[in-house]
């Protein structure tokens, strides 16, 4: 698959695209984040992080914002939790999982941008609409080795995961209430509005 873009400037790319993997202590799952959003990059035949929107109808916003939106929502919420409520989230799973749970957009989104932001994409074995990029996402991290905690917080929206842990249910309420301000913001609904009307996944 070629692309102009080398593996070390998708590094740079994600590193500086997502300064929140400093607040993973753990250096080998923050090296894990990294290296499944360089897989989906490099598969997706994505030129710019930067470049893949939050919705495939919804190009205002990139997907490097709603994610960075869920994780400081994430991160927020678990101080709650922690401060108000006595219980005590892992940080480093729901940093993970928060940056990494629309890491499949890389996948799904390369059909809904200009074709001058992209090389070639790998259409023959990942590059596809077909599959909804929470459970793209979800073989990306399993891909790269991440630990299940992580890995089941990212299926947030399509196919519930059987153990909702405390770290998956605060990454799904955080997806959720990003993708809330996003909509109302870009189009005046609200995201159960949304999926109803312009969902690829409905039946």
């Amino acid at each position: 698959m070629a692309t102009d873009t080398t593996r070390s400037e998708y590094e740079t790319q994600v590193r500086e695209a997502y300064p929140e993997l400093e607040r993973i202590e753990s250096d080998e799952l923050r090296e894990q984040v990294v290296e499944a959003w360089c897989l989906g990059l490099e598969r997706g035949g994505w030129q710019d992080i930067a470049d893949i929107p939050y919705a495939w109808n919804i190009h205002e916003v990139t997907n490097v914002e709603h994610v960075r939106g869920v994780t400081k929502i994430a991160l927020e919420s678990a101080e709650v939790q922690r401060d108000f409520h006595g219980a005590d989230p892992d940080i480093d799973t729901i940093v993970a999982a928060c940056l990494l749970h629309d890491v499949g957009k890389c996948y799904e989104y390369v059909d809904f941008v200009d074709a001058e932001l992209l090389g070639e994409p790998d259409r023959e074995h990942y590059a596809s609409e077909e599959i909804p990029h929470s459970i793209s996402g979800y073989a990306l991290a399993h891909e790269v080795g991440v630990p299940l905690d992580v890995q089941r917080a990212i299926p947030h929206f399509l196919g519930e995961v059987p153990t909702r842990t405390l770290e998956a249910e605060l990454v799904k309420s955080a997806n959720s209430a990003s993708s809330n301000a996003i909509t109302q913001s870009a189009m005046g609904i609200t995201l159960k509005e949304w999926v109803d009307e312009y969902s690829q996944t409905q039946n």
